[in-house]
C-alpha cells in the first residue's frame, strides 16, 4: 500500500508551491481544496447545500461561493455544517484517488485543514508548510484580490503554525523559493526511503 503524506499549512503558507515541487519529482498530489470545489458542483452536493443554507446563496441556480464563504467564515456553526457535508465526500473521493495511484512510492494530500478536519489520521507522515504571518497575508492579498479583514478571518478559522508544527513530522519553512526547493528535494529523498 502506498504511503499517504499529509501536506498542510495556513492560508498563504505556500502549500501549493511545495505540492508543485513534489509533482515535478513525479509524486501524485491531491489538492483537497480544488477537489472539494469540484465536488460542490455535483447536483447531489448542491442539493445538500441548498437544504442547509437556503436559496439566498444561489444566483440563477448557481452556487455563489463568495456568499457562502461570507456566511461560513463569520459563523463557526455554519462552517461546521458545511464541513459536515463536504468532508465525507472529499474523503471518499480521495480514497478512490489513492487506489488509482497505489503504485506510487507515496502520494501527497494537500489540505489547509488536515488537522481540523480529522483527515490527518489517514496519513502516514505529515509535513507542515510555514511562513511568517505578514508574508502569508501579503501573498493572499496579492493572489486573491482580498481585503485584509477577510484574510484575517480566514487565518483565525485555521490552526496556528505552532499547533500544526506540534503535530507534524516535518516542517518546510517557505520564505523563499530556492530554499523551499532544497527542503523539498531533501525531504523527497527521505520519504521515498521510508
Amino acid at each position: 500500500m502506498t504511503k499517504i503524506i499529509g501536506l498542510t499549512g495556513g492560508i498563504g503558507s505556500g502549500k501549493t508551491t511545495v505540492a508543485k515541487e513534489f509533482e515535478k519529482l513525479g509524486i501524485p498530489v491531491y489538492i483537497a481544496d480544488t477537489e472539494a470545489k469540484k465536488i460542490m458542483e455535483l447536483s447531489e452536493t448542491v442539493r445538500l447545500i441548498r437544504d442547509e443554507f437556503g436559496n439566498s446563496i444561489f444566483e440563477d441556480g448557481i452556487l455563489n461561493r463568495d456568499k457562502l464563504a461570507k456566511i461560513v467564515f463569520e459563523n463557526p456553526e455554519k462552517l461546521q455544517k458545511l464541513n459536515s457535508i463536504i468532508h465525507p465526500l472529499v474523503k471518499n473521493h480521495f480514497q478512490e484517488w489513492v487506489q488509482k495511484n497505489k503504485d506510487s512510492v507515496f502520494v501527497i494530500k494537500e489540505t489547509a485543514i488536515l488537522f481540523e478536519s480529522g483527515s490527518y489520521i489517514d496519513c502516514d507522515t505529515i509535513i507542515a508548510v510555514v511562513a511568517p504571518l505578514e508574508i502569508r497575508i501579503e501573498r493572499v492579498l496579492a493572489r486573491d484580490n482580498s481585503d485584509y479583514e477577510s484574510v484575517m478571518k480566514r487565518v483565525q478559522n485555521q490552526w496556528t503554525d505552532e499547533m500544526r508544527i506540534a503535530k507534524s513530522d516535518y516542517v518546510i519553512e517557505n520564505t523563499d523559493l530556492d530554499s523551499t526547493i532544497i527542503q523539498v528535494n531533501t525531504l523527497y529523498k527521505e520519504l521515498k526511503n521510508m
